[in-house]
């Protein structure tokens, strides 16, 4: 299972309702294109346990704007609606999967 693409009604119910990861890209961003499938691939790690997600900072500037994203990709990692930590820039899945395990 890939990551989920969240449109803002999607995202608000999802981070209300338990752990998520999202990560904020678009695109035109290269370095968006190469954390991608890292993202894709902790969905799919992470199935039963964090619901993982996109959000197009194009089609969801309001959202982007709520939550501070000045660079892309910026991954969120959400717990009962607060955030708990966030990364900048392209990361490595070991790096996103330990960060992960915080809000399990």
């Amino acid at each position: 299972m890939s990551a989920i693409h969240f449109s803002p009604e999607e995202f608000n119910t999802a981070i209300a309702n338990g752990p998520v990861i999202a990560d904020f890209w678009a695109i035109w961003c290269g370095p968006c294109k190469m954390l991608g499938p890292v993202i894709d691939q902790i969905a799919e790690d992470l199935e039963d346990k964090i619901t993982v997600g996109k959000i197009d900072v194009d089609q969801c500037r309001e959202l982007a704007v709520e939550y501070g994203v000045m660079s892309i990709p910026t991954v969120i990692f959400f717990k009962n609606g607060v955030e708990i930590k966030r990364f900048v820039g392209v990361q490595t899945r070991d790096k996103l999967l330990d960060a992960a395990k915080e809000i399990e």
